[in-house]
């Protein structure tokens, strides 16, 4: 972990993330690049050339004057913190940036445990997360610590979900953490015998890793959603974080089809942590 992504938009939810990851930054000697995208698009709607340019000059002076006063925060002491103004709202290149700076995680804020349908569809965190090659880290309330010690990594077990399924696996590996693997059992076609699912598993797992070592780390629950299994899991083995797989600009993945990972979202108050493939 050496450099971790802050979208900011001077919200309380911003202010989360950045406080989340000032946390991970300490622990774990990161840079943190706090990004702010100024929205000049009424700028650029004036008919006058002259008038724009003074215009957008006026405006990214007053945002890197209210960029450097939100950053003074006394959690920020002792992280290295490059400020990062952009001045386009093009979530795309959250993207780009993160490339750039070889980012191993972008951490972004979300409107909490309620009220999230508008957060999943069509909001700047999902079009991050869409967008995103790297880890995204959605923080929905502010943490007192990044001492995550179970997650559950909710998967379908899917030959095309292999390369993200390693790569989120890689990307958990410096939580240090215990790692639930998580296949929900639904009472439909798709239903499963317990010796069908641990098949399933064995077999993803060899395509993935080689190996079954992580076979001791699978757990097969029953109910009547995948976000009620993924949820009723997390709570009983106390975990401090969930992981799921998206797929980027097509959506949510076919195992959080339509408003699963939303729902999740919404019913759950831990932080989610998505990679797409």
């Amino acid at each position: 972990m050496k450099n971790i992504i802050v979208p900011v938009d001077f919200s309380i939810h911003s202010e989360y993330a950045l406080k989340t990851a000032s946390l991970l930054a300490k622990k774990h000697d990161a840079t943190l690049y706090a990004l702010h995208m100024l929205d000049l698009q009424d700028v650029y709607l004036s008919e006058s050339e002259n008038y724009q340019q003074e215009q957008a000059i006026f405006f990214l002076k007053l945002a890197e004057k209210k960029f450097k006063d939100f950053l003074k925060k006394d959690y920020l002491e002792d992280v290295k913190v490059v400020p990062i103004i952009k001045r386009f709202k093009v979530f795309s290149e959250v993207n780009i940036i993160a490339e750039e700076v070889k980012a191993d995680l972008v951490i972004i804020g979300s409107h909490g445990a309620t009220g999230l349908k508008d957060f999943f569809v069509g909001s700047n965190t999902e079009k991050v997360v869409r967008y995103s090659k790297a880890p995204v880290l959605v923080v929905k309330n502010e943490l007192l610590n990044v001492d995550f010690a179970d997650i559950v990594v909710a998967t379908d077990f899917s030959e095309e979900s292999i390369p993200a399924f390693k790569d989120l696996l890689k990307a958990l590996d410096f939580l240090n953490a215990r790692k639930h693997i998580l296949y929900v059992n639904l009472p439909n076609e798709e239903f499963k015998t317990t010796s069908e699912m641990a098949l399933l598993a064995n077999n993803f797992l060899m395509k993935a890793e080689g190996n079954v070592d992580r076979m001791i780390n699978v757990n097969y629950v029953c109910d009547r959603t995948i976000e009620k299994g993924i949820l009723n899991f997390s709570n009983a083995v106390g975990a401090d974080l969930i992981s799921v797989i998206t797929h980027g600009r097509k959506g949510l993945s076919h195992i959080f089809a339509g408003s699963i990972t939303e729902d999740i979202a919404n019913h759950s108050t831990l932080p989610i942590m998505t990679i797409k493939i």
